[in-house]
């Protein structure tokens, strides 16, 4: 039994020594280019191995939402504009999406939007009684047309 224990000693040693010669080798690796540039050649391709096999599971994950998109009633249900609003936009009761595109299709036949920063809109007198400012940010202007919506 004293044998047994003292043999995978000797083997972990080994072990241990085998990956300090491999340190040694990379370090003088540098000196020597041609063995160095074989030897990563043979990591890389080991590497690439596994890295297929994980690509190869992700195709299968895109399959699930592939199904077609139903639109929500929510956003078609028509509302009933403001006066202010319906200056701009018409009369009729529209969906919050129509009430948007019919306001760019205005801001921009009256070219509204400024000529420095395009994010920013600059209000005429019928714009101004729906933001209640002169100048407004296309990202608050959705937020503003709720006000006049119902």
């Amino acid at each position: 039994m004293a044998t047994a224990k003292k043999a995978p000693a000797k083997k972990a040693a080994a072990k241990k020594a085998a990956p300090a010669k491999k340190v040694a080798a990379k370090k003088a690796a540098p000196a020597k280019k041609a063995p160095a540039k074989k030897a990563p050649a043979k990591k890389v391709a080991v590497k690439k191995a596994p890295a297929k096999k994980v690509a190869a599971k992700k195709p299968a994950a895109k399959k699930a939402p592939a199904k077609k998109r139903t639109p929500n009633a929510a956003f078609m249900k028509a509302l009933t504009l403001s006066p202010a609003l319906s200056a701009v936009v018409g009369d009729k009761p529209l969906p919050r999406t129509e009430i948007v595109s019919k306001l760019w299709t205005y801001i921009k036949s009256k070219g509204l939007q400024d000529k420095v920063n395009k994010r920013m809109i600059n209000a005429d007198e019928k714009l101004r009684a729906v933001f209640g400012k002169a100048q407004v940010s296309m990202f608050e202007m959705a937020g503003l047309i709720g006000k006049h919506v119902k």
